[in-house]
């Protein structure tokens, strides 16, 4: 958001930004979403609601998760929040106790540990490496577990790495996590953006005796292109529902009548969108890991989902640029938004101080410009 709100103070200004930092679809809500949005306003839908959602989203919610993912809740194990964030917002705090420990594998969205602290909840950060392709390994897994370890954080493709696990890296994962007995909570928001033929796992299809100590996040945010609609759900077992549902009505209320019936029919509708801009997603990726390889001395994993890249810098950083030292990704990426008129985001905050975040959810006309701008002017710092 600091990027983004950097790059639109700049481009105010008459300069030309190319704008690789935001964490949003570049497409638009597809239209029978917008229709169904302005139906429901036609008919007087736009009072207040159930807390956790109306029936019609729970239905829907229900019926997406045993299409997509052959998981099958009721409609009081399910309940819809203002967004994916919101969702997780309310598990932490209906979940943590002071002292508890949440596993979060590092590079991590960089919300999770904020979060956890709010809830009086203690981050403990596991390492993951380039060479694990950022996946978390089972030895290092088990060294983390403590005796104050309640639960595991998986985020499956990942924000900001694009990493994503197969059945055969996590499988190992859910034996530690039952073997533990602890609360997974799945942060499945980016689900549907997996490439090159990856078969994703999910831990409640390698491991369903999990499914009573496991939480499913998820929004309407990222695959139907809805960021600003303001739609995220979690099912859960029912009495972790009912806690969550109980905090968000003295949070929010209920999320919005109109988003919510707009969700519907993202979740419930055709999917042919979805398809059409995983299909675009895929493309740019491969376009972006070619340019990034083809750059000096910058290592970067291909992405297997998402739309971020996370290419590794520390051969740029440790030198000094018009007096300023750039000592970290987030110092490179100032670098380049002031030279090269580039938004990237730096990874400090995602954990990860040596690399920087490209977003492809832009034209492969920008992305192309972009790039362009960023090998120019890493190649001055050579």
């Amino acid at each position: 958001m600091a990027v983004a709100e950097k790059a639109t103070v700049l481009r105010a200004q008459g300069t030309d930004i190319v704008d690789f930092g935001a964490g949003e679809p570049d497409f638009d809500t597809p239209e029978p979403i917008k229709n169904a949005a302005a139906e429901a306003m036609r008919r007087g839908a736009t009072k207040y609601t159930a807390v956790g959602g109306t029936d019609a989203l729970k239905t829907a919610i229900v019926t997406k998760l045993r299409r997509d993912n052959g998981l099958t809740y009721e409609k009081r194990e399910v309940l819809a929040s203002c967004g994916g964030k919101h969702s997780l917002f309310l598990a932490f705090q209906a979940l943590f106790n002071p002292g508890d420990e949440v596993i979060v594998p590092a590079p991590y969205w960089v919300s999770y540990p904020d979060m956890l602290l709010l809830a009086g909840a203690e981050p403990r950060i596991v390492r993951t490496t380039e060479e694990s392709g950022f996946k978390l390994s089972p030895e290092g897994l088990g060294a983390a577990i403590t005796t104050r370890t309640r639960a595991i954080i998986l985020n499956s493709p990942s924000n900001p790495t694009g990493s994503a696990y197969d059945e055969r890296e996590l499988a190992p994962i859910a034996d530690i996590i039952a073997r533990h007995n602890l609360i997974t909570i799945s942060d499945d928001v980016y689900e549907m953006m997996v490439y090159g033929g990856l078969r994703r796992a999910h831990v409640l299809q390698l491991r369903p005796e999990l499914r009573d100590r496991t939480l499913v996040v998820n929004s309407v945010s990222k695959s139907y292109a809805m960021t600003g609609w303001r739609i995220g759900y979690t099912a859960a077992p029912a009495e972790v529902i009912k806690a969550m549902s109980t905090l968000q009505g003295q949070m929010t209320s209920n999320p919005s009548s109109v988003a919510q019936a707009a969700a519907v029919q993202a979740l419930a509708g055709p999917q042919d969108s979805v398809t059409l801009m995983v299909r675009e997603f895929e493309r740019r990726a491969e376009f972006v890991f070619e340019r990034l390889r083809a750059i000096p001395n910058l290592r970067c994993l291909k992405p297997q989902g998402a739309f971020y890249a996370f290419p590794e810098v520390s051969a740029y950083l440790n030198r000094t640029v018009n007096g300023t030292e750039l000592k970290t990704g987030d110092d490179l990426a100032a670098y380049l938004i002031d030279s090269a008129h580039v938004a990237v985001v730096g990874g400090s905050d995602f954990g990860a101080p040596d690399h920087i975040r490209i977003s492809y959810a832009t034209s492969l006309e920008n992305l192309e410009r972009g790039l362009d701008r960023i090998d120019g002017a890493l190649r001055k710092l050579a």
